[in-house]
């Protein structure tokens, strides 16, 4: 995976989170205050395992 690969990829995801922010305001706010109300712990969790997710997804699509 080159650097231009990871920005091009950095892009979409910014690109799709605006979109979704653009279509789905009040969704997005609600999703946003849920995620406030969740222990560090929850939240710590949740955060690696979409991050080994993302991660797996893109060794599979660069090989």
């Amino acid at each position: 995976m080159t650097l231009l690969q990871l920005l091009a990829g950095a892009c979409a995801f910014l690109a799709l989170e605006g979109l979704l922010y653009a279509a789905f305001p009040v969704a997005m706010r609600r999703m946003l205050a849920s995620t406030l109300a969740l222990p560090p712990e929850r939240l710590r969790l949740v955060g690696l395992v979409v991050a080994a997710f993302g991660i797996g997804v893109a060794t599979l699509l660069t090989r």
